[in-house]
């Protein structure tokens, strides 16, 4: 299918729409906050989305990504741990309201998906991408497919166990990569050594008003690019939690490219070298066999809406 197409990338606080042409730009975009314990306003608010912007275009299709488990046919949500979604058929309801074609799919495989096409991994055929924000979310692209599984949920990388009596998780288990290798983790450790009273954290302390419970992620971030060696050790501990866990996934999908989106992301090296070191010490069979290359994402935010609007352009 050709034309333009709607990318939906709906989230727990908002839901952004936009315009997406067959090279992968956004020509026009909008958004509403996300009415995420109402299934029915949820579907209102896409809706609402998608007519604003079909006022100076002409949509052929609308892909959806949703943060949540999504069925092999592209069409009910089964699961979202954030969002009023169980059996949700998404797909059925969003055709019917939108009279257009309708493609229903998981976040993190359509933010692969566009990185993929049009971004950090359009020269491969193979790719990893694994998301680094309150989780760890992920998508895998193997010999140019989305890579799904036998019932649709597969990538679902953060809950690989990395300690066995780690962590409670809130997908029930204990020790999985998410408790330690997420921006939630990266503020959790910073948090407590504040609430410690290290003296190593006290710069972040003073950039949290003394209020160790309003440190964030980007104040990390932000403190490790002007140098603060603290946030620095901080970010390098999560990249080398990054680094141990792609290597397991390396030994199982051996990808060309792993791409590192989501926000803390935005340091670029800080993270990635860390990530690179922990990963060639980790790799199965170091040494002797070709090393996948770990690459920042391009596409930001907006690679959601662009690969959810390519697969609904692709039916």
């Amino acid at each position: 299918m050709s034309g333009l197409a709607c990318g939906i990338d709906v989230g727990g606080t908002k839901i952004a729409g936009g315009v997406v042409d067959t090279d992968g730009t956004i020509l026009a975009q909008a958004r509403v906050e996300s009415p995420a314990t109402d299934s029915d306003a949820i579907e209102n608010a896409i809706e609402q989305v998608v007519r604003l912007l079909q006022l100076d275009h002409d949509i052929t299709s609308v892909g959806i990504g949703a943060a949540g488990f999504v069925d092999k046919l592209r069409s009910t949500v089964m699961f979202a741990p954030n969002l009023a979604w169980r059996d949700e058929p998404m797909k059925a309801d969003l055709e019917r309201r939108l009279s257009l074609p309708v493609v229903v799919e998981n976040d993190a495989n359509v933010a692969a998906w566009g990185e993929f096409e049009f971004g950090a991994g359009k020269d491969v055929v193979d790719l990893l991408l694994v998301t680094v924000g309150t989780g760890v979310g992920g998508g895998i692209v193997l010999d140019g497919e989305l890579y799904r599984g036998g019932f649709g949920v597969a990538a679902e990388i953060g809950h690989l166990r990395v300690e066995r009596n780690g962590r409670a998780c809130g997908c029930g288990n204990r020790g999985c990569w998410e408790q330690y290798a997420s921006g939630s983790a990266l503020v959790r450790g910073a948090r407590k050594a504040a609430e410690n009273g290290s003296l190593l954290a006290q710069g972040l302390l003073d950039r949290a008003g003394g209020v160790p419970k309003d440190i964030t992620g980007p104040m990390i971030s932000e403190a490790a690019a002007e140098g603060d060696r603290f946030a620095i050790e901080q970010i390098e501990l999560l990249g080398q939690w990054l680094g141990e866990g792609i290597a397991q996934l390396a030994a199982v999908l051996d990808p060309a490219v792993a791409v590192i989106g989501g926000g803390v992301s935005e340091v670029g090296d800080l993270l990635l070298d860390p990530i690179r070191a922990a990963f060639r010490t980790n790799l199965t069979a170091r040494g002797h066999r070709p090393e996948l290359e770990i690459r920042k994402a391009e596409l930001g935010n907006a690679a959601g809406m662009i690969g959810a609007a390519d697969l609904a352009r692709r039916g």
